[in-house]
């Protein structure tokens, strides 16, 4: 029997989809709102978020490939294959268009798919990372800086090494994070995941085939030219150590209800540093007529 993090109201259940044995967490009921982890974490981040979420709303939590305890193919991790796997998850949900809240890179993929199919989701809440039209600005270079650990996740061998050791994801848990977003004993729980030489593959490859091409793309001005429709707010934290939300403008003429909001003292995992805050947004958006 599998254990998991105890959250009071919380149950679980694993979804057969194409190629993937998805496991979903879900908590409250009424309209549904789905709540997409970033990396190197689970649906274990939204642990402060669900409470505030569940008693006005159904929640749902999926791990997604490769992390929590969701399946960690071997391939799979490219924009088309993630995307392929949130629409089979809605569909085995039998949700139709729902309101969904994505952090970090699942907020890129949620970006894509907007722009590929507008009528997917109703509102999108993303955090953590900016509109993928934003206009380059040169603070922005000097903060890239911070993201040198890229370039050791996606390589081969070296990659799942670092991650499977542990030092390097704590890193970015608690380096990235304002002062007691997470517990030690939160860190742990996704750190020992990590541990599973399948599931820091596939963190690797997630960096590899998705996260640094996509942020190349971003940077270098690749989606200038798409337009978004779906109504959409961006949470920033003012302490993110590289997109803060002052360094992040262009984007006003290409959207046609898009907001980006600054979340002071907040870095980047602003669901954890600021959850009250993330709760007040999210409700105030989704409710909204």
């Amino acid at each position: 029997m599998v254990e998991f993090p105890a959250l009071e109201g919380v149950s679980h259940r694993f979804l057969d989809l194409p190629g993937l044995r998805a496991h979903v967490a879900e908590a409250g009921d009424g309209d549904p709102v789905l709540l997409l982890h970033g990396f190197p974490q689970h649906w274990w981040e939204w642990r402060k978020v669900v409470p505030g979420l569940a008693g006005r709303r159904r929640v749902v939590c999926p791990d997604l490939r490769g992390a929590g305890w969701t399946d960690a193919p071997r391939r799979g991790y490219g924009y088309e294959p993630l995307r392929d796997d949130l629409v089979a998850l809605l569909d085995e949900l039998d949700l139709d268009r729902v309101d969904v809240v994505a952090h970090d890179w699942s907020a890129i993929v949620v970006f894509r798919m907007c722009l590929d199919d507008p009528d997917r989701f109703r509102r999108f809440v993303a955090i953590g990372v900016p509109p993928l039209f934003i206009d380059l600005d040169r603070r922005m270079l000097g903060a890239l800086r911070h993201a040198w650990y890229q370039l050791a996740l996606v390589t081969p061998g070296a990659g799942p090494w670092l991650l499977r050791r542990g030092g390097l994801p704590h890193y970015l848990l608690t380096g990235f994070a304002a002062p007691g977003a997470s517990t030690p004993a939160d860190v742990e729980i996704f750190l020992e995941r990590l541990r599973d030489p399948a599931r820091a593959k596939a963190g690797s490859l997630l960096y590899r085939k998705l996260i640094t091409p996509e942020s190349v793309r971003i940077f270098s001005g690749a989606y200038k030219k798409a337009h978004l429709k779906t109504p959409t707010r961006v949470l920033l934290g003012t302490q993110d150590p590289v997109v803060r939300p002052d360094l992040v403008h262009g984007y006003e003429d290409q959207a046609d209800d898009l907001e980006v909001v600054a979340v002071a003292g907040a870095a980047h995992f602003i669901p954890e540093e600021r959850p009250k805050d993330v709760v007040a947004r999210v409700l105030e958006f989704v409710d909204a007529p």
